[in-house]
């Protein structure tokens, strides 16, 4: 399945270098993650999603990122999920309504994984009426 172009366009306006350390907050099917995965080299990408069902699905499509020890996929939950000390370049997210809905409060919740000079990219558009009814 190739990736819609909103998703594409957003990815190269992040300008991801090869050795970036990228983190995806909700991740879905792990669409994004696969435009990610071919940028690096040497770099690593992280997702959280706090679907199992996602999280599986972003996995199993980028199995070979995984292999690779370039990917991971974590099951969790922005307000609870505890990545230690890793830092990243690059947070991201996409249609996930926290920004949305509290965008000051998603912020601070991302921010403590940013590394110095880290940046944070949020895209949110409400999902087409045919992507809705997927989702629920």
């Amino acid at each position: 399945m190739a990736a819609p172009g909103r998703i594409e366009r957003f990815i190269e306006a992040m300008g991801i270098g090869p050795g970036d350390r990228v983190l995806e907050i909700g991740c879905g099917h792990g669409v994004a993650a696969t435009l990610v995965c071919r940028l690096l080299d040497g770099g690593h990408y992280l997702a959280v999603d706090r679907s199992p069902k996602m999280i599986e699905a972003a996995a199993k499509r980028n199995a070979d990122s995984v292999r690779a020890g370039h990917a991971g996929f974590l099951v969790g939950e922005l307000e609870s999920v505890d990545l230690g000390a890793r830092r990243f370049d690059k947070v991201f997210a996409m249609r996930v309504r926290l920004f949305e809905d509290e965008p000051e409060r998603a912020r601070a919740l991302v921010e403590r994984w940013l590394a110095p000079g880290g940046q944070l990219f949020v895209e949110y558009d409400a999902p087409p009426p045919r992507e809705r009814s997927k989702q629920s």
